[in-house]
């Protein structure tokens, strides 16, 4: 348990759950697990179908962790489940490749207790940065950054990158939507357009421990965009609608 800061002496407890979707993540679970930090309560491994030793060897490193079937295909999928299940006063979302350190969840936890709903890391803001990108990796998180800053008012810097704290009442607001590489663009923008208070953490993605990014740049970046574009439609139709 942690406890609540604040400008007065009130303190509040708060519980703490870790949402890990995972897929064929053996050979990295060891290296973040081993480094989550003890303010953590509770650990929630979602299972993407593994074929390897992800759910045996998760166990072996962390006995207490709960292990959670995923429903679907998709990480948006996965997120959802571990969402529903978790107990905790704050979710915390961690990627099982080893880029993201877990010895950085404190710095999320303390943005959320001094004020913030929704705590989003961001590798561009000082003392953040990013080591396994290309120059066209950049340009596209620039332009979808773009896109959501100019369509929906908002003023990310990283808007791409999935790991991220939020208060657990949140998650009516945030509408968890089965997608899978676009599932953090939506949430932003659902966070966006519920006027959640967002902070952006700086945050190290290290290079993945054992494989490179599953992502297609080109085509990846393309179909967020779409899906952006959609998102602002969307809004505009039920814009017009209620008046």
């Amino acid at each position: 348990m942690i406890t609540r800061r604040g400008d007065d002496a009130a303190t509040d407890d708060v519980s703490i759950s870790l949402v890990i979707p995972a897929l064929n993540e053996a050979a990295n679970l060891p290296h973040v697990l081993m480094r989550i930090p003890a303010i953590i309560d509770e650990v929630l491994l979602v299972d993407g179908n593994s074929v390897d030793d992800t759910v045996s060897v998760a166990r072996a490193v962390l006995p207490d962790i709960r292990v959670l079937p995923q429903p679907g295909s998709s990480k948006g999928s996965a997120l959802a489940c571990g969402f529903a299940a978790a107990s905790g006063d704050i979710i915390v979302t961690l990627d099982a490749n080893g880029s993201a350190d877990p010895a950085e969840i404190p710095r999320f936890v303390s943005a959320l207790l001094d004020g913030s709903d929704f705590a989003k890391g961001s590798r561009y803001v000082t003392g953040g940065r990013i080591a396994d990108t290309t120059r066209l990796g950049h340009a596209r998180t620039r332009l979808l950054n773009g896109a959501v800053n100019v369509l929906f008012r908002t003023r990310h810097t990283d808007l791409c990158y999935g790991y991220s704290a939020f208060w657990r009442r949140c998650l009516t607001q945030l509408t968890i939507p089965p997608a899978g590489i676009e599932v953090e663009t939506l949430m932003h923008i659902h966070a966006a357009r519920a006027g959640l208070r967002v902070t952006e953490v700086p945050t190290v993605e290290h290079a993945r421990v054992v494989e490179k990014s599953r992502l297609v740049t080109v085509r990846d970046g393309l179909h967020v965009l779409s899906v952006i574009v959609r998102e602002r439609l969307r809004r505009q139709r039920s814009d017009l609608a209620g008046r």
